[in-house]
């Protein structure tokens, strides 16, 4: 207990005591004691009066010098009152260095509550998004900035994923958004000015392919005189073997260029498009029939569960098709095997390539879709792979909504899972019996 309430209920006593004493002295015990209580109290309440003007008006000299609980209360109210104003100029302090150093980052960060109402926000974002801090302020978000995939995003509640959208803004600049959680019920939106890496891309895809094109000419007279000297008898039988290796690494080359026009091609904004219902299950069917001439190569197993059909582009799927089962085949020996199954339901339709090959190392996997990476440099050299064919993978399937993922562990084989959304499935309906159709006897 501390000291003041021991001196407060000592006194306390003492006085209730002494007047009971007093009142029994004169035949009057209880008096004695209701007169003091009585007495104890106005004077309390009449402290208590005093100390709450006090902290109306903030004069506390009745209290500053004098003792008991009174004064007491007053010295830890006074303390508590300064340890307050230092955090509360503390708390400003860090609060302003806070708000500097959010407004020296160039990237914009929006925080929003868990209805992607704007809170606060940095000066980057305000200029990113054109967004006014005290006139936006419990906004949400996605009425200010209305483009559709930032909607969409919004609402996809997937906080790793990003978007990219056209600044509100600036015309012609590009944004990168991306939601992360953010305190108990929060979410940060950062946002970051891209458009300097679009342009790059841009310029690389557009160099790749006007390369590539001016490459073919050149590479199509080279493999004409190739295969005229191949073929023609009169050549020197010296010369026969590096003729034939330079067809070889022409061939080579033409499929190099094929690849990257093709990844370009892909890699270029969708615009307008004709999707057509592409019939998976034939498409498996023609697979199996080219491969099954090959003498030699890993046994082929295809498994067609569904008959549903991809509502997009067929040369882009049979590209999928086409890449991930060479490059199944490819690493996977003879005495092994490679499963290609086709199979739907109601969360979207799976098209899976597994082999039983020599498997990829983990740390390898998350670049396995990057272009001209190569697990295995020297090998994929010599067997013809340049490391595009998973990059065109990855690009075709993102022109159909649907994502790549890739299970792997080194020598126990690969599997590589393409998941399309229900939006790009087609399954057709049996066809209902007409009620006048029975069978006759």
């Amino acid at each position: 207990m501390p000291e003041s309430w021991r001196r407060f209920l000592v006194s306390t006593l003492l006085l209730l005591t002494g007047a009971t004493l007093i009142g029994w002295y004169y035949g009057h015990a209880d008096w004695g004691l209701l007169i003091a209580a009585l007495a104890a109290l106005a004077w309390h309440i009449r402290q208590l009066l005093i100390f709450d003007r006090a902290l109306r008006i903030g004069d506390f000299e009745a209290f500053r010098y004098g003792e008991g609980i009174w004064s007491q209360m007053f010295a830890r109210f006074s303390f508590l009152k300064q340890r307050s104003r230092r955090h509360k100029r503390a708390y400003r302090q860090l609060l302003r260095e806070v708000r500097e150093s959010t407004n020296a980052m160039p990237d914009g960060g929006i925080v929003l509550t868990s209805q992607f109402e704007i809170v606060l926000c940095n000066t980057a974002a305000q200029e990113l998004l054109n967004l006014q801090q005290r006139q936006d302020r419990g906004q949400r978000i996605d009425n200010l900035v209305r483009d559709p995939l930032f909607i969409e995003y919004l609402k996809s509640g997937i906080p790793q994923a990003g978007v990219e959208i056209p600044s509100p803004a600036r015309s012609g600049n590009w944004l990168l958004c991306r939601v992360v959680p953010y305190g108990g019920n929060q979410q940060l939106l950062l946002v970051r000015d891209i458009t300097e890496r679009r342009r790059l891309a841009t310029m690389r895809r557009e160099f790749v392919a006007n390369a590539s094109h001016e490459l073919r000419s050149p590479l199509t007279v080279i493999s004409g005189y190739l295969d005229t000297l191949a073929e023609d008898p009169d050549v020197p039988q010296a010369w026969r073997a590096p003729v034939a290796q330079m067809r070889s690494q022409a061939a080579r080359m033409n499929n190099i260029v094929a690849e990257l026009l093709e990844l370009s091609r892909l890699e270029a904004p969708i615009g307008e498009r004709v999707d057509q219902h592409v019939d998976v299950a034939a498409l498996l069917a023609s697979t199996r029939k080219a491969y099954a001439g090959k003498a030699k190569g890993p046994t082929l197993t295809v498994n067609c569960e569904s008959r549903a059909r991809i509502v997009g582009r067929l040369a882009e799927i049979e590209s999928i098709v086409t890449n991930l089962l060479s490059n199944a085949m490819r690493h996977t020996p003879e005495d092994g095997s490679v499963t290609l199954t086709w199979r739907s339901g109601a969360d979207g339709a799976e098209l899976i390539v597994a082999d039983t090959g020599e498997g990829i190392a983990e740390d390898h996997i998350p670049r396995l879709t990057e272009r001209f990476f190569r697990v295995d440099s020297g090998r994929s050299r010599d067997d013809g792979g340049i490391g595009l064919g998973l990059a065109i993978v990855k690009h075709a399937l993102e022109r159909h909504d649907a994502k790549l993922e890739i299970h792997s562990q080194q020598g126990k084989g690969s599997t590589f899972i393409c998941r399309f959304p229900p939006s790009r499935i087609v399954i057709d309906q049996p066809m209902p019996i007409s009620a006048g159709t029975g069978a006759s006897r």
